[in-house]
């Protein structure tokens, strides 16, 4: 069964194909996107899911592991040495505990895994990174900027940017902290005023074991969650004069 959903919005569509063997949760996976820059796609089979991705060419695809015909791990596999597919996000989804299956989806080269049941956060993570919404509102741009990041504002860390954007930044660092991880920041600008400070999310690592983003070293992107405005027309400033 192949169905699509097309919203009538914004001419600028995200695709998204979602794939299961179970209707149920194919159901509950659209209402996770009820925005309308989103034009979703699914499906319960394998074969017809890799024949949708090749036509459609989706800018984000939800895999199950285990379908009728192709198996997810197999489209994967298919999508991911195709010319024309192999830039698709691809997200598996798999049961927790089967190290077998986590196993197969790391070798076809898949962009996250997400295990069943999903959590809403989780999904809505995985789609936000894998789609990169935040960086394409606000570009990021090279600067190196010392920041102070921790937990607790009694115990904070010290890393230099590697990037920045009004949106948030990426810091370079060997120390990963998990996705979705609140962090107060503390952001030095060479303005000669006080810290920016606000509270950080972080929204992707590139880490040594799951290199998701090759130019670009050992770190954390981090999303700003409660930037003020004048906080963040001070970041603004500062990347327009570097």
């Amino acid at each position: 069964m192949i169905s699509s959903s097309s919203p009538s919005g914004p001419k600028d569509l995200y695709k998204v194909l979602l794939v299961d063997d179970v209707e149920l949760f194919l159901e509950m996976e659209k209402t996770f996107f009820h925005r309308d820059q989103f034009k979703i796609f699914t499906t319960n089979n394998g074969d017809d899911a890799l024949r949708l991705a090749r036509k459609e060419k989706p800018d984000l695809v939800f895999l199950d592991m285990y379908l009728s015909g192709l198996n997810g791990d197999d489209v994967c596999r298919q999508l991911k040495v195709g010319t024309d597919t192999a830039h698709i996000p691809v997200i598996m989804v798999i049961q927790q505990g089967n190290e077998s299956d986590l196993v197969a989806c790391k070798a076809v080269c898949c962009d996250d895994i997400l295990y069943k049941p999903v959590r809403r956060e989780d999904f809505l993570r995985a789609s936000r990174e894998q789609l990169s919404l935040l960086e394409r509102r606000t570009p990021r741009f090279v600067t190196r900027l010392l920041v102070h990041y921790g937990l607790r504002d009694e115990r904070l860390f010290q890393q230099y940017t590697v990037n920045v954007g009004a949106g948030g930044l990426f810091l370079a660092t060997e120390a990963h902290l998990s996705i979705d991880t609140w962090l107060n920041l503390q952001i030095e600008l060479p303005d000669g005023q006080s810290p920016v400070c606000c509270h950080g999310r972080v929204a992707w690592i590139n880490h040594p074991d799951w290199i998701k983003k090759p130019q670009l070293p050992h770190g954390m992107g981090v999303e700003f969650i409660d930037i003020t405005d004048d906080q963040q027309q001070r970041i603004t400033q500062h990347l327009a004069q570097a």
